[in-house]
């Protein structure tokens, strides 16, 4: 059932001043994450009545996140924008570009009413189609092996005392124990801080899977109620571990940098490299646990994680396994160092990628494809799934499939 709510979509002339695209003219994107998130219906128990939810934007907008998406005049490739996120959608939702197809009347989708200034010429140009930019991946040619051993060279550390602390532990929750752990990392004399979730059910040594977050991470100046559990409670109640590295950049060790698209400057290169050993690094610390299966260890990345995932499992021999949650290959270029294409020919251990049909920031054929192909992972041990949706996955989906994968690669858990 379609939710209607009424207001304005563009509710003064200063945000079109502000040049911002025209559904954020109604929305500041710096303050969607921190200030209107929060307060608005994506509890993902349905929809509320209008009002129901206290979110103001900027500009006297109400009621613009979550509850029901809401259909745009702005037509792609065939499909429209459908914006704002809805009740049982993450809360990066609000201000990604996801486009369905006109027909789609799933229980998310709704609309809003828009009143407009009689004659105002900006109405149809603000409606008119929007064109997808492209990167022709299949022109590109990954680089020679030997190319590649040197970049390779830039993700190792001479090893060291980790200098590791217990710094917390608490078991109040119902199916887990999380210890929050620091450890010296592998450059400029800083500190990881991480959490490793331990499961109340399966028999130690546990098998643990290193969790990479989505470009929240990089928005959130603190990890406290902000962490993703919900893309990795399910495995922690089936037996398993889950470490959550706080890398560089992320939560409390926010430095400025908050973008993670890829670009050719030498702080995303550096940054980068500087994630891949906050990465290893994990691994060196869960090495020293007797709680812990060093063989049967997994990657697991989520959004920015999951594009990510077609570097670090590259890099990090020790990783038995990958899953990668809504995971392309972006539009925008890094240096060679850092370019997943250079890399993905050298990722040979089983992935698994989960995907949505209309993901926006990941579209099939131009981001999706090129990913899976460019693995070097053997045709049988590696495997795509499309569902019918945008940049997320039903969550009884990814359950099914995650735990699947990992019982299929890490083997049982052990009761």
């Amino acid at each position: 059932m379609a939710t209607v709510r009424p207001g304005r979509e563009f509710p003064d002339r200063a945000a079109r001043r502000l040049g911002l695209p025209p559904w954020l003219r109604g929305e500041r994107h710096d303050l969607g994450f921190a200030r209107h998130d929060p307060a608005s219906n994506f509890a993902g128990h349905g929809p509320a009545p209008v009002g129901s939810y206290p979110g103001l934007g900027p500009f006297g907008t109400v009621d613009m996140a979550g509850n029901a998406r809401e259909w745009c005049l702005n037509e792609t490739g065939g499909l429209r924008y459908i914006l704002g996120g809805g009740w049982d959608d993450a809360t990066y939702h609000f201000t990604e570009a996801f486009a369905a197809p006109p027909l789609d009347r799933s229980p998310t989708n709704g609309f809003r009413l828009a009143s407009y200034t009689p004659g105002d010429s900006t109405v149809a140009q603000a409606g008119r189609p929007v064109e997808r930019l492209v990167r022709a991946f299949g022109r590109e040619r990954p680089v020679s092996d030997a190319v590649f051993a040197i970049y390779r060279r830039a993700y190792d550390y001479d090893p060291g005392p980790l200098d590791d602390r217990i710094e917390a532990s608490d078991s109040s929750a119902e199916h887990w124990v999380v210890q929050r752990v620091s450890f010296d990392a592998a450059y400029g004399r800083e500190r990881v801080m991480a959490y490793l979730f331990l499961p109340k059910t399966g028999r130690p040594p546990d098998q643990t899977v290193i969790y990479f977050p989505g470009a929240v991470a990089l928005h959130a100046r603190t990890s406290r109620g902000t962490l993703e559990l919900d893309a990795i409670d399910f495995i922690l109640k089936s037996g398993r571990a889950v470490m959550y590295p706080v890398y560089k950049s992320t939560y409390e060790r926010g430095d400025g940098f908050e973008s993670f698209y890829p670009n050719e400057t030498n702080t995303y290169r550096e940054h980068v490299i500087e994630w891949a050993k906050d990465f290893r690094r994990s691994i060196d610390y869960l090495e020293t646990r007797s709680d812990v299966d060093r063989e049967r260890l997994a990657y697991y990345g989520r959004s920015w994680g999951a594009f990510l995932g077609g570097l670090l499992p590259a890099v990090e021999p020790r990783i038995k396994t990958s899953v990668l949650y809504v995971a392309g290959l972006e539009l925008q270029r890094g240096q060679p160092e850092v370019e997943p294409i250079n890399f993905l020919p050298h990722i040979t251990v089983p992935v698994l990628m989960l995907n949505g049909r209309y993901d926006n920031f990941f579209p099939v054929e131009t981001s999706q494809l090129p990913m899976f192909h460019l693995l070097g992972t053997p045709p049988g041990r590696k495997r795509h799934v499309i569902y019918d949706g945008g940049h997320f996955v039903p969550r009884t989906l990814l359950i099914s499939e995650v735990l699947n994968w990992l019982d299929q690669y890490l083997g049982p858990v052990m009761r």
